[in-house]
């Protein structure tokens, strides 16, 4: 079920109103509630994959027992068979046909030839968010930072909360499960703060960034077509296509979260106002970089190793990152670029330079150093977005020397596109949004009852007229 479809408009409101008004007298209840609600609405996608879903949810469910065992060999053995379970189940799914020509292609160079046995299988929704959340539990649990949990209903709610369940963000159990195992009672304030969130994602999905989409797929799909002016006009649609829809998302899973009562981990905080490519990943889909941080960087030694060996497990996690998204080179060479980026932050010891602060931390604007910054950290995010954007490492190549070449062979193109010229004004407002948002990114308030009431109506007429498309979110695919 999407998010941005009239299916969910009515599937919110009566488990809502079921969870406050009906299954309201035990815990019991309400945890009972979401999780059969969770798994209508995964269902409702593709329920031939409720099956795996519920495997991969046992066997972590049981591996947190095996792993909670005092003898420590036993413990580690159960551990690294949780891990080889869950990433077991992404290879078939998801990497199995990647590797399998990889190494037909690696044998052909060797003069010998093979033909391995394709898999056409779906790629199950939300695959790579609910073995993560599975994953942290059985970690969490052998590091000694998380208790077992004996009652499957809570640990299943943890796994597949509908909110986070196909798209994030990746929860930690230590920080959900916590929320799930005590009585929740309804907070005004926040079913009013999850409502606002819910209102700002629908526009940044419904308006900003399905809008964008339109022109980012005719200039991809026809690239050859159009000149560098054009090229760099998609590349920074989709730039804001990509950042409109995955962080339009999150803001509306952690807006219905609140309404259930749950706060659910950040996952972005305007990454496009970041002063250098570090703290682009501190505010860019947080919860899987600081994933990656704590259950990969840290175990390989981070950084208190020696520089060298830092160097070495930045780029493992970010090829890894890259890989993580999609099965193909194009996403690794996405991640090897952000590596490389950060590399010269890493070697001068500025990765952590901006860490709490925001930019124009005490001040309304920023100044023309912090505009410089945040200025060259966009241009080299959008460029590296060609490689995640296009079908393969060619077109994205090839995409990037027609961007630089001929910028002004023909400028009237970019008149051609059809790009509806308010969705500049919307990427503005969006902008605007972020910015009067920067130093906290949950608390949308405004002092004048009716001025937030007219700009709520205006944001409701507009996702209501933009609505119609129900396309899915990017990250759906990963």
């Amino acid at each position: 079920m999407l998010f941005n479809s009239f299916e969910f408009l009515i599937f919110l409101p009566i488990v809502f109103l079921l969870y406050w008004f009906v299954f309201n007298r035990t815990l019991r209840w309400q945890n009972g509630l979401i999780l059969l609600a969770s798994y209508f609405f995964y269902g409702w996608w593709s329920y031939q994959f409720l099956g795996l879903l519920a495997l991969s949810t046992l066997l972590d469910y049981l591996y947190g027992f095996w792993v909670a065992s005092p003898n420590r060999k036993k413990a580690k053995l159960f551990l690294w068979l949780s891990v080889i379970n869950n990433l077991g189940i992404l290879c078939v799914f998801k990497y199995y046909n990647f590797f399998a020509v990889q190494f037909q292609q690696g044998f052909e160079l060797l003069g010998l030839h093979t033909h391995p046995m394709m898999l056409e299988l779906a790629l199950p929704i939300g695959i790579s968010f609910y073995t993560f959340h599975g994953m942290s539990y059985v970690f969490d649990i052998y590091r000694g930072q998380q208790k077992t949990v004996s009652n499957f209903v809570d640990y299943a709610m943890f796994v597949s909360f509908f909110p986070l369940l196909v798209a994030g963000p990746i929860e930690r159990a230590n920080h959900l499960l916590p929320q799930i195992q005590k009585r929740r009672q309804f907070n005004y304030q926040q079913a009013i703060q999850g409502t606002r969130l819910i209102l700002w994602g629908l526009f940044k999905k419904v308006v900003i960034a399905d809008t964008l989409a339109e022109t980012v797929n005719t200039v991809f799909q026809n690239y050859q077509d159009y000149n560098g002016i054009t090229l760099i006009t998609g590349a920074i649609a989709f730039s804001f296509q990509i950042y409109g829809d995955f962080s339009g998302y999150s803001d509306i899973a952690i807006g219905t979260a609140k309404l259930f009562g749950f706060e659910l981990l950040s996952n972005f905080k305007f990454p496009y106002f970041s002063r250098d490519i570090a703290e682009f990943w501190r505010r860019w889909h947080i919860s899987l970089s600081s994933w990656f941080r704590d259950y990969l960087y840290i175990p390989l030694g981070g950084s208190k190793s020696g520089k060298a060996r830092a160097v070495r497990n930045t780029f493992i996690i970010f090829i890894v990152s890259g890989f993580w998204h999609g099965a193909s080179w194009n996403f690794i060479v996405w991640g090897f670029m952000h590596a490389c980026a950060f590399l010269p932050l890493l070697i001068m010891n500025k990765n952590r330079k901006h860490v709490t602060d925001v930019v124009a931390q005490n001040r309304q604007w920023p100044n023309l150093k912090e505009l410089w910054q945040m200025g060259t950290t966009f241009v080299f995010v959008t460029l590296a977005w060609v490689f995640f954007r296009a079908d393969n490492i060619t077109i994205a190549i090839d995409y990037l020397k027609r961007m630089m070449g001929s910028l002004l062979h023909s400028p009237s193109q970019i008149f051609e596109l059809g790009v509806s010229k308010m969705v500049f004004v919307y990427i503005f407002v969006l902008l605007g949004g972020d910015w009067y948002l920067r130093r906290n990114e949950r608390e949308i308030s405004i002092k004048q009852p009716w001025v937030e009431f007219i700009i709520s109506a205006l944001l409701i007429i507009l996702i209501l007229f933009n609505i119609y498309r129900e396309t899915t979110f990017i990250y759906f695919q990963f």
